[in-house]
């Protein structure tokens, strides 16, 4: 199964200059409970997608009422740092595009 498939929104953004944060918001409730309570994302799977430490993964939180998943981690690089390329964090959702699961 592709995450692109079945979310509505997949995005990233700054929280704050030290943190990045993900967002994943399902189209159907069903499908954002299976994946919640099947553990799709844990920080096993999110530090292996982005090749980051689990120890790096700040949260990773759901929310019912939007049908949402948010992962938090620590920037690997300070925004606005020398060597940054995103500034707002908005372009490293990219890997979880494509994303590719079993449940």
């Amino acid at each position: 199964m592709k995450l692109f498939d079945i979310a509505d929104v997949i995005r990233s953004k700054n929280a704050g200059p030290y943190e990045l944060t993900f967002d994943i918001i399902f189209k159907e409730f069903d499908m954002y409970r299976k994946v919640w309570e099947n553990k799709v994302f844990n920080k096993q799977s999110f530090a292996k997608l982005y090749n980051i430490k689990e120890d790096d993964i700040i949260s990773i939180v759901n929310f019912d009422p939007a049908k949402a998943i948010k992962i938090t981690i620590a920037r690997p690089i300070c925004s606005g740092d020398l060597g940054e390329t995103d500034v707002y964090g908005a372009q490293q959702h990219s890997p979880l595009i494509g994303f590719e699961f079993d449940m």
